[in-house]
Order: structure tokens, then sequence, then C-alpha cells
């Protein structure tokens, strides 16, 4: 459902790991389908429970805040808050008419985007939705006061204006630079109320959720039993949801196939587990869904000033030493066969624009042990670490706890490099303090997921931000080229959707060459779904119909 922005980090782990021998294995499917099990609406009962499971309740409800850009938080306020277009199977983006009337590009000289609002659209306040809001999520958005602590400023930081079309309803906005990927703003869209005060950007949404304006309206968050329910919301102008209720709940990923077995939950993802794929297919009435997914695993590195990989000759050869493909093949080999390691950090496994450019970062153990003696990293000893001028070739490797699938990647990272003689350190923090450890720099190696979105550049550009102390946006590693920034804002001024594509592979190579971060493999798009769950499963590309999803009559 509605949503085109997704730059999502933090807690997105995708599942347990398992290393059973054995079968269980899926086959490869096409990219631009999706797996729910459509049916007609008519088909669908009215009334249910989904009972959700998600890895933690959100550190902070608001999206535009930089604690709310992870994928937990966007599964809770996606079927509460209105997003303008709706992703849909082939990848794209669709007008929701529940949002709006129309969106046209109006002149291209200077760039104006008109937006129409559905005459019905409200917050759940009584308070009309109008062009007031539009403006106020510019304003906290565009990095004119630092007071508001973004996720990103990208897109936001382009528009010259936001003004009345001649009534509330109708949306004028003027770009002071042109920006290709428009249709990504203004998605999740929060109220005025919480974009004109830092104070509730930053923490009114800390552990409530004070507005929504969707087809569910928020019923409880209950902290002690990690639950956020959600209720259908009898005052939306649309079409009502055929579910009563979604109930989101904190699971570990271990507890989530014996949750589903006892009838605690409808549905988990598997991800990389083949523990969880084997459990899915052995208990009765689950159906296993699988579909390509903007979502992938990867190695940050963190190149700020004074840390140990700030030299980008020392991050090439480390990462010539951590092989990629063995660990894609070992977390997630045996469900899919033909599993490949991702070639893009900027589009997508099996999209239209997706070109494998990691020709400059193969594994190449030894060419990693040629540079890293070349850099005076040598090695007293055949299996000792690493020296250089008496200190150690140490690294720290952070990993949020508890994450089964973490600590597999990790613990192969550590072996892999030990044999080339860099030492990895483990350093587990709890879960809830992870995103905070991100933001300050504190790490030289984490292991997370990003999750991409229709409009990559929108949800690529924050990750290579320019460091402004804490003030990082989503680029944790703090490894920025000025390079790469310069192609950012051409290919975001390129409305030519093929040398807009060629832009955003040019910058993918200067990613590799920086070393900015290690992309691992793309997640599987495997979902253990209950088979009486129709317009639901694994999504793809398309966003979920929050709608018309539901129990088969």
């Amino acid at each position: 459902m509605k949503r085109s922005l997704l730059v999502l980090a933090g807690c997105c782990v995708l599942a347990l790991t398992g290393c059973a021998n054995g079968g269980g294995q899926l086959p490869t499917p096409a990219a631009g389908t999706n797996d729910i099990n459509p049916k007609p609406r008519d088909q669908v009962r009215d009334g249910g429970d989904l009972r959700w499971p998600i890895t933690a309740l959100p550190d902070n409800y608001n999206k535009s805040h930089f604690l709310g850009s992870q994928v937990d938080t966007d599964k809770v306020t996606s079927p509460l808050l209105p997003s303008l277009f709706t992703g849909t199977t082939d990848g794209g983006l669709a007008p929701d008419p529940d949002y709006l009337v129309s969106a046209e590009l109006t002149s291209t000289s200077p760039q104006v985007v008109t937006y129409t609002l559905n005459p019905k659209t409200t917050w759940s306040d009584g308070v009309p939705i109008t062009w007031r809001d539009f403006e106020a999520q510019w304003k906290a958005r565009n990095g004119s006061n630092p007071a508001f602590q973004v996720a990103s400023r990208t897109g936001y930081e382009d528009i010259a204006s936001v003004t009345s079309g001649g009534d509330d309803k109708r949306v004028v906005v003027t770009f002071a630079r042109p920006f290709a990927e428009w249709k990504s703003l203004f998605s999740l869209l929060y109220p005025a109320t919480t974009n004109t005060d830092p104070t509730v950007f930053n923490t009114g949404w800390v552990n409530r959720i004070p507005t929504t304006a969707g087809p569910f309206a928020l019923d409880s968050i209950d902290q002690a039993a990690k639950t956020v329910t959600l209720r259908r919301d009898s005052k939306w102008w649309g079409q009502p949801a055929k579910l009563d209720r979604i109930i989101f709940r904190a699971y570990e990923r271990s507890a989530q196939a014996d949750a589903l077995a006892n009838n605690e939950i409808d549905f988990y993802p598997i991800g990389s587990s083949v523990d969880l794929l084997k459990r899915a297919q052995a208990i009765p009435g689950i159906a296993v869904r699988q579909a390509p997914e903007r979502l992938y695993d990867h190695i940050t590195f963190n190149g700020s000033p004074g840390a140990i990989l700030a030299d980008v000759k020392l991050r090439q050869a480390i990462a010539k030493g951590i092989d990629r493909t063995a660990i894609a093949k070992r977390l997630v080999g045996q469900i899919v066969p033909d599993v490949s390691q991702l070639g893009s950090h900027i589009y997508s496994f099996g999209s239209k624009d997706y070109r494998d450019n990691s020709d400059t970062l193969r594994f190449d153990p030894a060419a990693a042990n040629r540079e890293l003696d070349a850099l005076g990293w040598v090695r007293p000893a055949p299996e000792a670490t690493r020296v250089k001028e008496g200190k150690e070739l140490r690294l720290r490797l952070l990993e949020g706890a508890p994450s089964p699938v973490r600590e597999q990647i990790d613990r192969t990272v550590l072996d892999q490099l030990s044999r080339i003689g860099v030492r990895v350190a483990i350093e587990t923090v709890p879960i809830g303090l992870v995103a905070t450890q991100y933001k300050s720099g504190n790490f030289d190696l984490v292991s997370f997921g990003w999750q991409k979105s229709a409009t990559p550049f929108m949800s690529s550009r924050a990750q290579y931000a320019v460091p402004n102390g804490n003030d990082v946006q989503q680029n944790y590693g703090r490894i920025y080229n000025p390079e790469i920034t310069a192609l950012f804002d051409q290919g975001l001024r390129e409305l030519d959707d093929a040398k807009r594509a060629d832009i955003g592979n040019r910058i993918d190579q200067l990613a590799w060459q920086e070393v900015h971060h290690l992309p691992l493999y793309p997640g599987t798009g495997a979902y253990a779904v209950r088979s009486t769950l129709a317009n639901f499963g694994a999504p793809g590309f398309a966003d979920i119909d929050y709608v018309n999803m539901g129990y088969l009559k």
C-alpha cells in the first residue's frame, strides 16, 4: 500500500539461520512477480485478526526521524498514514486514489508538481489534510532547521516553495532544482502538528502514534507485552479494510516457527533460514510464498577520520578477503540454490536497471595479502595477526543481539578475515541501542540490512550524505566522496529514465571503489503464510494491500 520511499536501516534482521542438510529448496521466482494468493474482494470474509511478528517495537514511530527509519517502523505505520503512490508489482508507482485525485508534472522549467487531494482526506483528529501538511513536512525535512533530526533531506532540500493551488486540497510544489523522483516525496505524510515543532518531530512519536489517516487506526501500544494493535478505522473514507485488526508483536526469530505452529501468529519471514523453511513446510495449513524483494544484507565499513578503516586502500584489501559468494551460499544456498552475491548498491536484484558492478572488489585473498603487505601490515608468523608499528590489525564488528542471522554472517566474516591476518572482535550491544551506535560511528564493521524502494536515488542518497558531526543522515560509516554526491545531484535532476540509470550505475562503480559498504546477497523474499490468507504473502516489488487482504470465506 502507498509507499515509495523506504530508506530503512537498523533492525532489518532477515531471519534465523539454519545449516541443516537436505531438501526444502525453492525455485527462483521471476522478478516483477508476487505471490500473495490474489482473490477478488468478495471472496475475502469481513473480520478477523492478522497477527504479525516484528523484530522489536520501534524506537520512534516518526519515519522521518533518524530513529524511525527502520523496517519495523514501516510495517507498523504503513497501514496508518498516507503515502501518495502505491508500489506496483513491476517496480513502478501508481497514484493512490484514496489520497490523490491527481498528481501531475505541470511545468518542467521550473519543475512544478501539482497535487489534487481526495476531498475526503482527513486526519484522525478531524482536521482535514491540506497543502499546509505538505508545506510543514517540506520545511521540517529540507535541512533548514537542524533541530529536526531527520533521516534524509533528499528531495525536500530541492523544493523552493509549497503553496496552495487555490484551495486547501490543491498543493503546488515548485522546485528550485529539478528532482526526477518527485513521486517519492511526502510518503509517509505526517500532520503539520508533527512537522512544525522540532520537539514533537523528535520525541512526540516515541511510544505513541498521536495521529493517523489510513484504513487502520491505532488501538493500543503495550510496551510490556511488546505489542502494537491496530483496528479497522470506522472514519476511513475509502473501502473499509477486510480485517478487524492487525496485531504486531515482537518475537525472537527462533520463536516464530513455534508461534505459527501454536496459532499465535499468522505468518513469518523465512529470510535466510533453512530451518524456518523446513518448519513452514511441515506445519499443516501453511503455504510458502516467495517473490524477489528490495531487501539485501550488507557490511558497512567505518571510514570516518581517525578510524582504522579511514584508508580506502586498507578497506579495499580487507574487502577482497571477504568471500561474499560463500556467505550467500552458506546463508541461503539451501533455500535458493542459484543464489548470487549482490552486485549493486543502488538497484535491487531483479530490477530492470540492475547491473553487477562488483568486479573491482571480487574475492581475492592473494591480492588482499599483497595489498596488506604493501600497506605495512605484516604478519610476524603465518597464522598471526598483522601488525604495523606495533599495533595489531584489529577490527571491532558491532552485533545487535539476539540475531542468529547476524551471528552467522559475522562469524563467517571473522573466520575469513583471520585467514588474511585480520583480527575481528565481535562486540554485542542490546538491540535497542543499535541505531544509536550506528549514528555515533562506534564500530569498525557492522552488518545489517537495507531495503530499497521504487525510487532508488531517493532511497540511497542519504547513505552517502556529507557527514557533519553526528548529523550523518544514513551514512553511518561516514565515507564521503564528492564525486558520488555530484552524480546523485546529476541523476536526481535527470528526467530521462535511461540516462538516470546510467548515472546510477556510475555511482555504484564508485561505491565499490570506495568500499562504502559491501553488499552480500539479496533477500530470498520467502514467507510462511497461513494458506487461508488472501491478497497477502510475498509482495515482491509491490506494496501491501491493507484494504483487501484477509481470510478466505
